[in-house]
């Protein structure tokens, strides 16, 4: 059982079934038609030779089908992390030069080596960090900084930059040096994907194919891009009219080795390293998690933790860039009825194939097609309405996506996650920093306690019922303290304080002290104070503090019960009252 938590394939092998062969040969042909022009693609994103792009589709696929636990999910190169990659490696070489491709590796496995250090650590909750509204305004931001730095190949001009406004100026003084004939390639393919995308499912179920399939169809669609363009740039030799193409790729299988071990290049790389395990971990596993949900399945996310970081390290040792699971893919694997991880290994084989069979083929493909590939491959990540949605929502969360968005989009990518997520971590402080409490009454007849400003409830002026709607912590233990005391000083009847503490999930060593002091304080005033509604971890920790033994009230189970011994019929007050005198 212990091989198996860390090693899932020795566990579902054993049942491995003919029917399963068939479902999992069936989808790794279907996702490595898909895979080939995206792993070129890709590699040229990322500033790297295209082989790179093929090598990272081999080992990382066979690795994380021995170590993953997802069926669906599909491993390779993908943009966002092409994207990250790019703009980590430009500070160390130059594209394309053997620095910056060992630079490369030695950022694939220091990925790796992060992510199977979290998976053993079990920290697969420090994703946690990187909330939903900053991981959106980041992939909306880097699908438009993709989309971007492809314009260059589609016109057929030399221009570089780290973010749009350097990007659209290098394109603008390029203006005249346009190619028209590698803008004719770039546009039409561009324009075939994009009708293809928005079209073709709806003309192959008029022709009574089915859903899922027309589905698959138009995900396999570049490839007949790819083919179609390879075949004119090679019949008509449209190099000599300027066409850039991806040119030689070398036949054969990457040589496994270890990554330079240069400790400043190691060390330099680290933050890169974190940011691109991070959000190639969120992506993986939201994409893993929302597929496995539909076929009533679970993955366990430190698992894949190791699975991703073996995947990386593989990526590293024979010749790959990072990699991660890539969206688009993995439905397709999913829809075409992939049964096990052992479909990503049959897409590794076919990956092989391709790169022993086919390179004389790949070396006369425009880039321009690539280009046209990701671009319209990148238009599913950008999300523009739901920044209005956040913002409509939650100003802060919706503050967070925008710096995280804008940032990427006017200084770098890792300038935007980083600010993203240090600004999401402050607002969470912040909020937490002032909870919401309310001073609550019995709604008449029942044994049910409401705020006194929303409802019509019974009140007692001697017994003040202050629910509290937020954990304790250190950051917002003295505005406790002051609540309380405001609440004491407005009210000169008060005998008794209860806090209700149904939401209180933690109260630390600052909160505990804090309430030590509340509890002196308003000794001092001769006001007893009471908690109730204390849930059983917290109350196990508090048995064995002098809060819990100098008490000047008592502990009450429900909120009810210290209104039946606090209050006495004939002294309730209205809620308005009570507001004036709370």
């Amino acid at each position: 059982m212990s091989l198996e938590r860390w090693i899932p394939i020795v566990g579902w092998v054993r049942r491995y079934q003919r029917a399963q062969f068939s479902r999992d040969a069936l989808a790794a042909v279907i996702v490595t038609l898909m895979l080939v022009p995206q792993a070129l693609a890709y590699a040229l994103l990322a500033g790297l030779p295209p082989e790179m792009g093929l090598y990272a589709s081999m080992l990382p696929l066979v690795l994380y089908a021995i170590f993953g636990t997802s069926a669906s999910l599909a491993v390779g190169p993908v943009a966002v992390a092409a994207l990250m990659t790019a703009s980590a490696l430009s500070t160390f070489a130059t594209p394309g030069s053997p620095e910056y491709i060992g630079a490369a590796l030695v950022l694939a496995a220091l990925s790796g080596l992060i992510l199977i250090a979290m998976g053993v650590l079990r920290l697969g909750f420090l994703v946690n960090f990187l909330s939903h509204p900053v991981i959106s305004g980041f992939i909306t931001a880097s699908g438009i900084l993709i989309a971007i730095s492809q314009l260059k190949h589609i016109v057929g001009v030399e221009a570089s930059g780290h973010n749009v406004i350097e990007m659209l100026s290098a394109l603008l003084a390029q203006w005249q040096q346009v190619n028209l004939t590698t803008l004719a390639i770039g546009a039409s393919v561009w324009g075939y994907l994009w009708l293809c995308r928005q079209r073709l499912v709806g003309w192959l179920l008029a022709l009574g194919m089915s859903a899922s399939a027309s589905s698959i169809a138009v995900k396999a669609v570049p490839i007949s891009a790819v083919v179609i363009t390879t075949l004119l740039a090679w019949g008509l030799n449209l190099a000599q009219y300027g066409v850039d193409v991806v040119g030689f790729v070398p036949s054969g299988l990457p040589a496994i080795a270890l990554p330079g071990l240069d400790q400043s290049l190691w060390l330099g790389l680290l933050p890169a390293a974190l940011l691109i395990s991070l959000v190639g971990f969120v992506e993986s596993v939201s994409v893993a998690q929302t597929l496995a949900a539909k076929r009533r399945q679970r993955i366990d996310p430190n698992q894949e933790l190791i699975a991703l970081g073996m995947a990386n390290l593989g990526a590293g040792i024979s010749g790959g860039s990072p990699v991660s699971g890539g969206f688009s893919r993995s439905v397709v694997n999913f829809e075409a009825g992939a049964a096990t991880p052992l479909a990503g290994a049959f897409t590794a084989l076919g990956i092989v194939l391709a790169t022993l069979l086919l390179t004389d083929l790949l070396a006369f493909l425009p880039t321009a097609t690539l280009a046209a590939t990701i671009i319209v491959a990148v238009s599913t990540l950008i999300d523009l309405p739901a920044v209005k949605r956040t913002w409509q929502y939650s100003r802060s969360d919706g503050l967070a996506m925008i710096v995280t968005l804008l940032l990427t989009l006017l200084h770098s990518v890792e300038m935007g996650i980083v600010s993203g997520v240090v600004l999401s971590l402050g607002l969470h402080l912040y909020r937490t920093s002032q909870p919401h409490s309310a001073v609550v009454g019995r709604v008449p007849g029942t044994e049910h306690f409401r705020n006194v400003k929303r409802h019509q409830v019974e009140t007692d002026k001697r017994v003040a019922i202050l629910r509290i709607d937020e954990s304790l912590y250190f950051a917002n233990a003295r505005y406790l303290e002051d609540t309380v005391m405001a609440l004491t000083a407005r009210a000169p009847s008060l005998q008794h304080m209860v806090l209700t503490c149904q939401a209180v999930n933690i109260i630390d060593a600052s909160a505990l002290e804090s309430l030590e002091a509340i509890n002196a304080r308003l000794k001092d005033a001769g006001v007893m104070l009471h908690l109730a509604e204390v849930k059983g971890p917290v109350m196990d920790r508090l048995k064995d503090t002098e809060l819990y033994h100098e008490l000047t009230g008592q502990m009450f189970f429900t909120t009810f019960e210290a209104w039946q011994a606090l209050v006495h019929p004939g002294q309730a007050l209205t809620a308005a009252e009570c507001q004036h005198a709370c």
